[in-house]
């Protein structure tokens, strides 16, 4: 009930997996949620809800949780600046809210959403 009150939560892969789910769901849905794995040597940085396969290759798919992926990933190498220029992309994308996915409430695919942040990283 008050997530906020956790620096963090240790939990078998199960739990783990269940309780990603549900705090996806107060950032606005799994298609928003970056997540990382960092170890003492070895660090994987990859979109909460995974591969989804039962939609893969169809156009439909939200771009942003793999984005903000490598957004940690970047920051995990000390490469702060070029993350910041991706997430403020994505940012902006999501604020006009013309070339986002169904689950945000737009029509794009992920193509024309991905698209649309790389234009925003040009400008």
């Amino acid at each position: 009930m008050k997530p906020e009150a956790f620096d963090c939560l240790l939990l078998p892969n199960l739990y783990g997996d269940i309780v990603s789910d549900l705090a996806a769901g107060l950032v606005g849905g799994l298609g928003l949620a970056p997540g990382a794995n960092i170890g003492t040597d070895y660090a994987m940085f990859e979109a909460v809800h995974g591969s989804a396969p039962d939609i893969a290759g169809r156009d439909i798919a939200n771009p942003a949780a793999c984005i903000l992926s490598a957004v940690m990933m970047l920051r995990y190498i000390g490469e702060g600046g070029g993350a910041d220029r991706i997430e403020s992309a994505l940012e902006k994308v999501l604020a006009e809210k013309r070339h986002v996915t169904r689950d945000l409430g737009g029509t794009a695919g992920t193509r024309a959403m991905t698209d649309a942040i790389i234009e925003k990283l040009k400008g």
